[in-house]
């Protein structure tokens, strides 16, 4: 089964204050793993160790693509944290005609070839507008793939796709070995304001999605927006998607204490 992991732009105002104990907490949950998002006040060699002692893994890193006059400096800080990945995204004016999303592919590009000289992967992560976006029958985000190096990988957010028009378990078939992450979230399922929920009790057909695509290596659970105690929400996504069969937590654990 699919290991799971949490997104920490999820848990981002706790972090900010004290990213270890909110790993700790991660952990003893039952995660196996975090995707960072943005920067912490905590040394690289300082939060590996914090990583090793709980048992997680760092699936991906969410910063900017490593294009231009910061690309160095984004990739010598990920490889100092042995990310494997990168997973970002471009804007979403950048898909109202072709023309933009060629030049926003420029940047993809070449933040991948960047990233390839430190071996890190590259991954494109949606929101709602490379779906809701479309030119002659094609998804904006059909192009994109098109058009981007062939190295470059998938993070499909699943609750953003739905937002833009598409089903999920749809795209992920058709995406085949090139999706190793999958973002996972919940809600009303209408609009980038929404304020989701735990995953599994949203409007999301997560089930189909998750069983549409064996070459999916990471659950990343990230609820944007939460009204309540966010770590309540992970035990309940985890104990879903774990519970369900779905994902699988640390040591194989079928849910949560």
């Amino acid at each position: 089964m699919t290991p799971i992991a949490v997104q920490l732009y999820t848990v981002r105002e706790q972090a900010a204050k004290d990213l270890p104990r909110v790993l700790r907490s991660i952990s003893e949950l039952g995660f196996v793993g975090v995707e960072l998002y943005g920067r912490f006040d905590i040394a690289p060699a300082d939060l590996k160790k914090v990583m090793r002692d709980l048992g997680l893994r760092f699936t991906s890193a969410h910063v900017p693509f490593p294009s231009g006059r910061e690309a160095s400096r984004i990739l010598d800080e990920q490889a100092e944290l042995g990310v494997p990945a990168i997973a970002w995204s471009l804007e979403p004016e950048e898909f109202r005609t072709t023309d933009a999303i060629a030049r926003g592919v420029d940047r993809v590009n070449e933040g991948a070839v960047n990233a390839r000289d430190y071996g890190i992967r590259l991954a494109y992560h949606n929101h709602e507008a490379e779906f809701s976006n479309t030119f002659n029958g094609l998804t904006a985000h059909q192009i994109l793939l098109d058009l981007v190096e062939p190295d470059v990988l998938v993070e499909l957010d699943l609750y953003w796709a739905a937002v833009g028009g598409a089903d999920p378990a749809e795209v992920l078939r058709d995406l085949g070995d090139r999706v190793p992450f999958v973002h996972v979230k919940d809600g009303p399922g209408k609009s980038r304001d929404d304020v989701m929920v735990a995953v599994g009790q949203g409007s999301l057909d997560i089930a189909a999605a998750l069983t549409a695509n064996p070459a999916v290596r990471w659950h990343i659970v990230e609820l944007d927006r939460f009204d309540g105690d966010i770590f309540d929400a992970l035990r309940d996504s985890y104990d879903f998607l774990v519970g369900g069969g779905y994902s699988t937590g640390q040591a194989g654990s079928a849910t949560s204490d």
